[in-house]
C-alpha cells in the first residue's frame, strides 16, 4: 500500500516555503491506519521496546496505537508546561 499517497500535502503552509503533511487523509482511510501501525510494528518487533515515545501531537495517535499492538507503555512527548509534574527538558527548533 503506498501510504504515501494517502497524507495530503499543503505547499507553504503555515508560511511559505513549508510543505505541511496533512495525515487526517490518513488517518481516516481504516485500511491505511491499520497497513501503517502494522508495518511500523512489524520494522519494530526486534526492538522489543518497554516503552513507545511520541512528540506531541502526531506521534500521541501513531504511538498510543503502536504502543497497544506491541504490548507495551507509552511515554508523550509534550511541549513545556503542558505537564504538572517535573519532566525532563530539551530544547529544540520545528523547522
Amino acid at each position: 500500500m503506498d501510504i504515501k499517497a494517502l497524507i495530503r500535502e499543503i505547499p507553504d503552509f503555515p508560511k511559505p516555503g513549508i510543505l505541511f503533511r496533512d495525515i487526517t487523509t490518513l488517518l481516516r482511510h481504516p485500511e491505511g491506519l491499520r497497513y501503517t501501525i502494522d508495518s511500523l510494528a512489524e520494522k519494530s518487533a526486534d526492538l522489543a521496546p518497554d516503552y513507545i515515545i511520541g512528540m506531541e501531537s502526531r506521534g500521541f495517535i501513531f504511538g498510543t496505537a503502536l504502543a497497544c499492538q506491541m504490548g507495551c507503555g507509552f511515554i508523550p512527548v509534550r511541549k513545556m508546561g503542558k505537564l504538572p509534574a517535573a519532566v525532563h527538558t530539551v530544547e529544540y527548533d520545528l523547522e
